[in-house]
């Protein structure tokens, strides 16, 4: 039996698809694997960015509460030094709530949890003492008036007493707070590739 020359060129067509086909599978499963790459690779900077910004923003923070323990202890427990810094622990805090949508960039749930409970265990009570002060202040300028009947100079005097002692269990609660503080930044450090001691001792500053 005689075989036409063009009798196989079947087969060479059935060659070069599969060749084709062969090579669209590998350049989508390269491609998607590039992207699988690039993808983690996003992730795990945005994970150390958050991890650098937040462990910051906690330890200068606990710089600053350190540095009011230490001022407090000198003269006016809650004079102007004191206070101004107090004034700018609170501004770490409002740093911290203008970026918070970056905790997401953490992909570990508890630490974000530690996080947002620490900031909020510190935020409260240093927003009340301010209060309190403000408060107290008022208070003893009514204490200076001198038609003050006795039973109101009672009732103010009462008053500051009262605002005295919460204001002083506020700070209490601040600086065992602090102490929670320190451990979380130590845990973001291996995160952050970055240790933050120089920021949280405010000797080194």
């Amino acid at each position: 039996m005689r075989i036409e020359p063009g009798a196989y060129d079947f087969l060479s067509n059935f060659s070069t698809v599969g060749a084709i086909a062969l090579g669209s599978i590998l350049a989508t499963a390269g491609a998607l694997t590039a992207t699988q790459i690039e993808w983690r690779v996003e992730r795990k900077r945005r994970e150390q960015h958050a991890a650098l910004f937040f462990g910051e923003v906690l330890s200068a923070m606990l710089a600053l509460l350190k540095l009011a323990k230490r001022v407090k202890g000198i003269g006016d427990p809650y004079g102007p030094v004191t206070m101004r810094i107090m004034r700018q622990a609170l501004q770490e805090i409002g740093i911290y709530d203008r970026n918070r949508e970056n905790l997401y960039n953490l992909p570990d749930a508890a630490l974000r949890a530690r996080i947002h409970k620490l900031v909020l265990r510190i935020s409260s009570p240093l927003n009340g003492l301010f209060d309190m002060t403000e408060e107290i202040r008022v208070g003893l300028q009514r204490l200076r008036t001198l038609d003050l009947h006795p039973q109101e100079r009672e009732e103010v005097e009462a008053r500051i007493r009262h605002l005295t002692e919460m204001r002083e269990s506020a700070f209490d609660f601040m600086e065992r707070t602090a102490e929670e503080v320190e451990v979380l930044i130590r845990d973001l450090e291996p995160v952050a590739g970055h240790a933050f001691v120089e920021y949280a001792d405010p000797a080194r500053g």
